[in-house]
């Protein structure tokens, strides 16, 4: 799943208008020095590999407010869920939370760097930006500081309980903010990673539900 997200070709906008919700001019498409894109040759030719940073005309999508601000909520949730998932190996003796956490981290690193990459073309700051993170006063909150220091000082079976408790609930926020960005984005890169947002957490939050009521 990752992958998909970071092999999309980064939509870049000019974000001086971003404020606005209206879409804002076509956005140049730049290979992004992830996955290789390829540039198809003329007839009878072979197609060649972009160069990372190439111009490669126009995007038909226009990046508008509501992809910049998906972006910027969606880095520090991301993060936060990495911050939980580190926990797992040193206060779980589940194999199985081991293993989910593991998934949560492969999945969520590479698309905090694809949209971090997307933010900085786009000439926004990935850092201090959004409203997403717990403990910054956002409308998404989710885990607070108090939640998370319980979390860290727990172990055993008492720390997979509220894990999961929390990671449920992180999940279910993260599918709401994706959500939104599919009913009003606009740029193929963001919703692309709001596509798999939805369908990989969706998948996670039901397995972990399972784990819940019957514990490993």
């Amino acid at each position: 799943m990752p992958g998909q997200v970071i092999a999309v070709i980064m939509a870049i906008s000019a974000v001086g208008g971003c404020a606005g919700t209206q879409p804002e001019r076509p956005a140049p498409l730049v290979a992004d020095g992830g996955a290789p894109v390829i540039i198809p040759g003329g007839p009878g030719e072979a197609g060649r590999t972009a160069s990372p940073g190439e111009n490669l005309g126009e995007s038909e999508a226009r990046v508008t407010a509501a992809d910049v601000r998906f972006a910027e909520d969606m880095i520090p949730h991301h993060r936060q869920a990495l911050e939980m998932a580190d926990l797992v190996p040193s206060r779980s003796s589940s194999p199985v939370l081991r293993g989910l956490a593991e998934r949560i981290t492969a999945a969520q690193r590479p698309e905090i760097a694809a949209m971090t990459s997307w933010l900085r073309a786009a000439g926004r700051s990935p850092d201090g930006q959004g409203d997403g993170h717990a403990g910054q006063g956002g409308h998404d909150d989710v885990v607070t500081l108090e939640q998370m220091n319980r979390l860290r000082t727990a172990r055993g079976a008492d720390f997979d309980t509220l894990f999961l408790t929390l990671m449920i609930a992180h999940h279910e926020a993260a599918v709401t903010m994706a959500g939104r960005q599919l009913r009003e984005g606009t740029d193929r890169a963001m919703l692309a990673t709001a596509k798999d947002v939805v369908s990989g957490q969706a998948i996670e939050i039901a397995r972990m539900r399972r784990l819940l009521a019957s514990p490993a």
